[in-house]
């Protein structure tokens, strides 16, 4: 008897300490990242159980803009960051602290993100499309973000000068729409999750797309030299998102029209799980689904074309360029 229940007893013990291992294997990574459709595989790993599957413990953690993401990053207060490129971005990238290690939304023609919107006041005096922002004051959240790279590609593409432009950073995307509403600028750039309730409530004029206008990466993953030291977190992290990446594509994006998802069996789920983070009911989801590579590639050709950009600008530091901020052991490059 006693020969039986040490038996037990030590079978016991086996079972605990394979549960205590199980749970050591367990990695913790903080994900910083936007209430926006562009971040939509974070939202599906992370409801799927996709980061749970892969042996990750995920925490996301939300911001109200891309730069103080990238801040995040640095510091540590994430593991991770998920958003657009910023001047902000790239200048810590260029001195070592953050690296790119994956792609995620791209601005694309036919695929509604980023938007250019006009006051009531500033359209009814004759600010009708992109091409008319020249000399007008124009919100958005900080110099040197994406928003302000996107105005920079408008000028280049009508032959204005970016210069010609009043900018106004407002700092979040909550305060570029009020200002807009308020008339205190004559248009802003918005993502329209942002500025849909606005034109919705007649509150600001749309004005056209910038993935219609000017296609580019729009967004990336990175992560600080620290984290990446860690590759098992690194390589669970990105294989937890390539699975969602795919999902997302090959459901909600293959079946958009006219920049539209529909509302079916096989879309519903993914698109109330990209409401649920972002706050939207289902109805306006579907219209700001945002393109992401299937296979999360990177645009690096288009990345260095970013840089040069922000550094002729006098937006970011010289001295370094696409290859010098890109972990090209974990980017699948186009």
């Amino acid at each position: 008897m006693i020969g039986i229940m040490r038996l037990a007893l030590a079978g016991l013990l086996a079972i605990t300490a394979m549960g205590g291992a199980t749970a050591e294997d367990v990695l913790k990574a903080r994900i910083g990242v936007l209430r926006l459709s562009s971040s939509a595989p974070v939202f599906i790993a992370q409801d799927k159980g996709y980061f749970r599957e892969a042996g990750l413990e995920v925490e996301l953690k939300f911001f109200d803009a891309a730069q103080p993401i990238a801040v995040a990053t640095t510091s540590g207060d994430v593991d991770f960051g998920i958003t657009a490129f910023t001047a902000g971005l790239y200048n810590l990238a260029g001195k070592g602290t953050l690296k790119v290690i994956g792609g995620m939304s791209r601005e694309k023609a036919g695929y509604p993100l980023i938007g250019y919107f006009a006051s009531n006041n500033a359209y009814a005096a004759g600010l009708k499309t992109p091409k008319d922002l020249a000399g007008k004051r124009v919100a958005m959240t900080q110099v040197g973000s994406s928003f302000h790279y996107s105005l920079g590609l408008l000028a280049d593409k009508y032959g204005f000068k970016l210069s010609e432009v009043k900018i106004v950073p407002l700092q979040s995307l909550s305060n570029a729409a009020a200002a807009l509403k308020g008339e205190t600028v004559d248009a802003a750039l918005l993502p329209i999750s942002t500025a849909r309730k606005l034109t919705d409530e007649g509150g600001a004029k749309f004005l056209g797309w910038v993935g219609d206008e000017t296609p580019w990466q729009l967004g990336a993953v990175f992560a600080s030299p620290k984290t990446l030291t860690n590759k098992a977190l690194v390589t669970k992290l990105l294989g937890a998102l390539a699975k969602a990446d795919r999902e997302y594509h090959d459901v909600i994006l293959a079946a958009m029209k006219d920049g539209v998802a529909p509302i079916n069996e096989q879309t519903k789920p993914l698109l109330e799980i990209i409401a649920k983070y972002t706050n939207l009911p289902v109805e306006q989801v579907v219209g700001n689904c945002a393109y992401i590579d299937p296979d999360g590639k990177l645009d690096v050709k288009n990345v260095d074309n970013q840089i040069k950009w922000l550094q002729e600008q006098g937006f970011a530091d010289k001295g370094f360029d696409a290859n010098a901020i890109i972990a090209k052991e974990f980017v699948k490059a186009d």
